[in-house]
């Protein structure tokens, strides 16, 4: 939990009245933190003794659990991709170019790598039942065209995870990550993805995240992930209450969504794996995503948990060099993930291209309240996949901006 000094609270924060919106905003404030921790705990001084949820641990263990400094050598999660590596990525995409068929038929078996496959089957392993993350450096993004740009990142992520999942209402499998606030409405962006702002820690739907670096920024952007496993041991130990708040349902605000919002637990146990799946900013609200004044309110307890796990994570980070040409594949179930701030100028415009995945073969089963949005993932027909090669702010189906 974050190691707050005597006296650094912020004596300006009220816990809200019953029926009330928490003192909390998208970026956490560790003083409100320690404040809100501190009058709780006042207040009821048992909330340590609450038992954990049934059926939950005391404590998980496997390789996912580690801390930032457990990494002292970027080669122990970087695979560099040799000459003979990115010769069959050439080859592969000529290959499929010349099949003449739409990018969503992109596979294993019409983007062949053959000394290549096998490593990447077990990086997607290393995925699911290892550290949870590896990066693939490095794509020569300089020489292709977008479109074969999108074939690379495509074809090669369908060797880690063959389902690619919907990303958008208009079935866009791709989301470009970069700052549009210069090219597009301000009324669309409710996203810190689309801004030079921090991102704080959370997931994103799916199972695997991959993600490629066509541009990276002038300044900042570091990227940052955390083991959600290492992040539930230490609240399970120190504030069991909290681990119970994150397992009971939250309303996540639909932003003008029909309905206006749904119900479900943040966190879940399935046969021997925690899964942490939550955005902080369906609770806070984020630029013109405003936070519905008409649904329930996040509690005060809700509120420290949040806080709880993204200053949880950030102690037990390992912030990742994410070059141009990289490509960084997550496992979103188990890991947060999470980053800096930044500045683009003229020649630098940190840009990305994200792909949700999944490996049938080795996923983990999923949580009955996450299944119905996992079914609109990845039941995409290959001829329904929509891969845009220009920015666009993705929305639901409904038009909502996401």
């Amino acid at each position: 939990m974050l190691d707050i000094p005597p006296g650094s609270g912020d004596s300006t924060l009220k816990l809200a009245a019953p029926g009330g919106q928490p003192d909390i905003e998208y970026h956490p404030d560790p003083a409100k933190y320690a404040t809100r921790t501190l009058l709780r705990l006042q207040n009821d001084p048992s909330l340590r003794e609450t038992p954990l949820p049934p059926g939950f641990p005391e404590k998980v263990e496997g390789p996912i659990v580690w801390e930032g400094k457990d990494w002292t050598d970027e080669k122990q999660w970087v695979y560099e991709l040799s000459a003979v590596e990115l010769k069959e990525i050439d080859d592969a995409i000529k290959y499929f170019r010349d099949l003449n068929i739409p990018l969503g038929h992109l596979s294993p078996a019409n983007f062949p790598l053959p000394t290549l496959s096998p490593t990447l089957r077990s990086l997607s392993s290393e995925l699911y039942s290892g550290r949870g993350f590896f990066v693939l450096r490095t794509l020569p993004v300089d020489t292709y065209s977008k479109l074969e740009t999108a074939i690379a990142f495509a074809g090669i992520s369908s060797h880690v995870g063959p389902l690619r999942g919907r990303q958008s209402g208009n079935g866009a499998v791709f989301a470009h990550i970069k700052d549009l606030r210069a090219t597009h409405n301000l009324k669309e962006i409710g996203n810190a993805a689309y801004t030079t702002d921090a991102q704080v820690f959370h997931t994103d739907a799916g199972d695997l995240i991959a993600l490629l670096a066509l541009e990276v920024a002038a300044e900042g952007g570091t990227s940052r992930i955390a083991s959600s496993w290492k992040v539930y041991n230490e609240i399970a130990r120190t504030r069991p209450d909290l681990i119970d708040t994150l397992a009971k349902k939250w309303p996540l605000d639909s932003f003008g969504g029909n309905p206006p919002y749904t119900e479900r637990p943040l966190l879940f146990y399935e046969e021997g794996k925690i899964i942490l799946q939550y955005s902080r900013r369906h609770f806070t609200g984020y630029l013109s995503q405003r936070r519905s004044p008409d649904i329930p309110p996040t509690t005060e307890a809700q509120a420290e948990a949040l806080d709880a796990i993204h200053f949880t994570a950030e102690k037990y980070s390992l912030a990742l060099n994410f070059q141009k040409g990289d490509v960084q594949f997550i496992n979103s179930l188990g890991l947060v993930h999470a980053r800096d701030g930044f500045r683009d100028d003229e020649k630098n415009t940190r840009h990305l291209i994200r792909l949700w995945l999944r490996n049938d073969e080795l996923a983990w089963k999923t949580p009955h309240e996450l299944r119905h949005i996992w079914d609109r993932l990845y039941t995409l027909k290959p001829e329904e996949q929509n891969f845009p090669l220009e920015p666009e702010v993705r929305k639901g189906a409904g038009g909502v901006a996401k």
